[in-house]
């Protein structure tokens, strides 16, 4: 036993090096649902999660805002693109380096519906029915923090989040909501799903939830 624990030690780097390398040149998608596809771990707190495409996805932006809007996925593709190259940093412990995501500032949305004084906050929600999240509104308006559509110089994947998810580059990646389907301006943070679970609302890498990760900026 000791020795075949030995050889699996030995032979991991190989195999995940194995795994990242077909996902690259996988047409299915299959592989990203692989533990080690592309370097990252996949979490769903839903027991399932609906697919949505380009004719199907909606984002609404309401709250506390003078002109709430519902983008199409078509629609957010014709927006002005960032491209951000960050690792990500997952608060258990794994790290993907120099990791590319593209998609709409998230400031620039806030923007066009116009947030009301009294807005102070956005909340997040996801077409899963169950994850949310939640920045300052001063967070929100960082220039890292895009509504994604690409990551790693393709469109997401359904397994990623896509089409659309939340990508907070500064800050562990459970801020980062997947199957994003809802932002709205609050005049108070409300606690996402892991917050009211105990994680920090401020997820800084590295100075927050009592890690010391390098910083991912």
């Amino acid at each position: 036993m000791l020795g075949l624990g030995a050889v699996g030690l030995g032979a991991a780097p190989l195999l995940q090096r194995s795994v990242e390398a077909i996902a690259q040149k996988d047409p299915t998608g299959l592989t990203e649902l692989l533990p080690a596809g592309g370097g990252f771990r996949y979490y769903s707190v839903a027991a399932s999660v609906p697919r949505k495409n380009a004719d199907t996805y909606r984002l609404k932006i309401d709250g506390l805002v003078e002109r709430p809007a519902t983008y199409t996925l078509d629609q957010l593709r014709t927006l002005p693109q960032t491209r951000i190259v960050r690792d990500v940093q997952c608060v258990t412990g794994w790290r993907v380096p120099e990791t590319p995501f593209e998609g709409v500032r998230l400031s620039a949305l806030l923007d066009a519906a116009g947030v009301r004084p009294e807005g102070r906050a956005v909340y997040f929600t996801c077409f899963d029915g169950t994850y949310s999240e939640s920045l300052t509104l001063r967070q929100a308006r960082r220039k890292d923090v895009l509504v994604a559509l690409r990551m790693q110089d393709k469109p997401l994947s359904h397994a990623h989040g896509g089409p659309a998810r939340l990508y907070v580059a500064p800050m562990y990646f459970y801020k980062s909501a997947k199957w994003l389907s809802g932002i709205t301006v609050t005049d108070k943070v409300r606690p996402g799903y892991w917050e009211e679970r105990g994680y920090d609302v401020d997820a800084w890498v590295g100075r927050s939830n009592g890690r010391d990760d390098a910083p991912t900026v």
